[in-house]
């Protein structure tokens, strides 16, 4: 069990430089091919902190542990609200001037409902995956036409996060040298059955262990060490930004990243094979629900950030130190759900 876990802390390390140094030479080559530095950092804000998902996801796919990709893709948004924006607003209070994060987060809100609908039946099949996938493009051209209406400071601050070297040689090298670390860290943080390393057998390595060390499902496996160990260099980086005074980048982070998450990480494992859904029994009537508590968890901790983006578009630090608390809260209720 402790080669386990410190296999998968090694692992998480190597996504967080991985994932930093693809997204460096991401931005460096789009800016040398000329994508401005606005839409550049555009594209980033929504993709960069979800790139440690997106690797962990794509690796326990293919190699058939679809429940814990689905896990993490879930417990990852709402570890976005909870814990990345609590810590950073009971750090330091955060002002929201990026007036286009509150349609954004009526996207969420609609997208979660949409995979709580479409997966009724119990699977969300290729053709609702495509679909996802595609109103994530809509979203993404909405959110750049819209960001031209937006503050000349909100403008600056986007196009600021994507400054970086554009040399070509050295973009080149992040990101290839960023792909490597990534692929060999996602290996190390999913392990399990048939996952090899050069050559050096991880089936009883990373999350899959962990998580049969701990009796957990594969879906709590990848609601809470995974999502929670994905998201701690995300935790790091929006305390940084909140103390800078960069609220706008802090929000649009969660927000950005949580419809990735649900439109295309979602989306994307569904568009690839048809994605069997977890049925949840609930209520009097013992009603199935997919992914019930998990999804109806993530649901609510959205619609918390409502009264922020249509009141005084502002987290305190006390409602920073609240939504820690619900996302404490909602860890111990998914660990007594699981017997623990």
């Amino acid at each position: 069990m402790l080669t386990a876990i410190g296999l998968f802390v090694l692992g998480l390390v190597l996504l967080a430089l991985g994932g930093d140094s693809i997204v460096k030479g991401a931005a460096g080559l789009a800016q040398r091919f000329g994508l401005s530095a606005f839409a550049t950092g555009l594209v980033l804000v929504a993709f960069a902190t979800s790139l440690p998902e997106l690797a962990v996801n794509l690796t326990a796919i293919l190699h058939g542990q679809d429940e814990l990709a689905l896990g993490n893709a879930v417990g990852s948004n709402v570890a976005n609200i909870g814990l990345t924006l609590g810590a950073a607003a009971f750090a330091a209070p955060i002002v929201v001037r990026w007036r286009a994060l509150s349609a954004l987060l009526l996207v969420l809100v609609l997208g979660t409902v949409a995979v709580l609908g479409l997966g009724a039946d119990g699977t969300l099949s290729r053709i609702e995956g495509c679909v996802l996938l595609l109103v994530f493009v809509a979203v993404f051209f909405f959110a750049l036409a819209r960001g031209r209406r937006e503050s000349d400071e909100v403008r600056a601050q986007i196009a600021l996060y994507a400054q970086t070297s554009t040399m070509l040689a050295q973009n080149l090298i992040r990101f290839v040298l960023g792909a490597a670390l990534v692929w060999a860290g996602s290996l190390l943080v999913v392990g399990g059955e048939g996952v090899h390393l050069f050559g050096m057998d991880l089936s009883t390595a990373g999350a899959a262990a962990i998580g049969k060390g701990m009796g957990l499902s594969p879906v709590l496996t990848g609601l809470l060490p995974v999502a929670i160990g994905t998201a701690l260099p995300e935790v790091a980086a929006a305390i940084a930004a909140a103390r800078r005074g960069q609220g706008d980048m802090v929000m649009g982070h969660v927000i950005g990243a949580s419809v990735f998450n649900i439109l295309v990480i979602v989306g994307g494992m569904a568009a690839y094979h048809a994605l069997a859904l977890p049925m949840t029994l609930m209520g009097p009537g013992r009603f199935a629900l997919p992914l019930g508590y998990e999804l109806l968890g993530a649901l609510a901790f959205a619609l918390m950030l409502y009264p922020v983006l249509r009141g005084d578009l502002r987290v305190s630090k006390g409602e920073g130190g609240f939504l820690l608390v619900a996302y404490g809260l909602w860890i111990a209720f998914e660990w007594l759900l699981a017997g623990k």
